[in-house]
């Protein structure tokens, strides 16, 4: 049986690095492919807000020295829209003059070039458990439970699995419990490119309420659906 850690929180998730030095980024881009859905890597702050504006993004990678724009100063702006995005920032910086800048932001880990594995990975399981808000489940309703770990429900001694599509959409409707989600936000945040159409979505939601029950996600008629806990 599989020993599940917080690490497999990022299994459904997508990621964003951002590194002006060629190498390094292919570096740390192939590492976080081991954890992550998907990873991008961009070369400058510019370009990472472009993509940060135009794709749905659940953990940030920063350098600082880049051309165009520094690392913090994207950061900056993305603290405008997001306050709740972790962010990692991995730099040869060192001087307190950054390390404040980064207090300020709101920086999940701030590490250092060069840096030790071991390091990354507790930074990686520390934004992993800022996406569930340091709880590894959520009770759904009376007997059924979802586990961030597993990706899995949980009913009574009974596990039910779960596919990528279907865990993902379910933690972006915890992530925004009784608010309304409509299907282009859907649509972003499961796509980034040819997205479907919404019949695509109410695919995924049909095999959810098969699991889950047809009381917790809600039709809001025209616009999408309300998740109520």
């Amino acid at each position: 049986m599989k020993n599940y850690s917080k690490l497999d929180i990022l299994t459904d998730k997508k990621a964003l690095c951002v590194d002006d030095d060629e190498g390094i980024l292919k570096e740390i881009k192939e590492t976080l492919e081991l954890f992550f859905l998907e990873v991008m890597g961009v070369n400058n702050g510019e370009k990472a807000l472009d993509e940060v504006k135009q794709n749905n993004y659940d953990v940030l990678f920063f350098d600082i020295s880049m051309p165009n724009m520094d690392g913090l100063e994207a950061i900056k702006h993305i603290r405008k829209t997001n306050k709740k995005i972790p962010i990692i920032i991995i730099s040869a910086h060192t001087d307190q003059e950054y390390l404040w800048r980064a207090v300020d932001l709101k920086i999940t880990k701030y590490l250092t070039k060069p840096f030790i594995r071991k390091d990354l990975f507790e930074a990686l399981e520390e934004a992993a458990l800022e996406l569930v808000d340091y709880n590894p489940s959520i009770r759904l309703k009376d007997e059924i439970i979802y586990n961030y770990y597993t990706k899995q429900l949980e009913n009574k001694n009974e596990h039910i699995a779960l596919s990528k599509s279907e865990s993902r959409l379910l933690e972006y409707f915890l992530k925004n419990i009784n608010q309304v989600i409509t299907y282009d936000l859907i649509l972003d945040y499961m796509w980034d490119f040819d997205k479907p159409s919404k019949e695509a979505v109410k695919a995924i939601v049909k095999e959810l309420r098969k699991k889950i029950g047809n009381n917790l996600i809600k039709n809001v008629y025209g616009l999408g659906y309300k998740c109520e806990i």
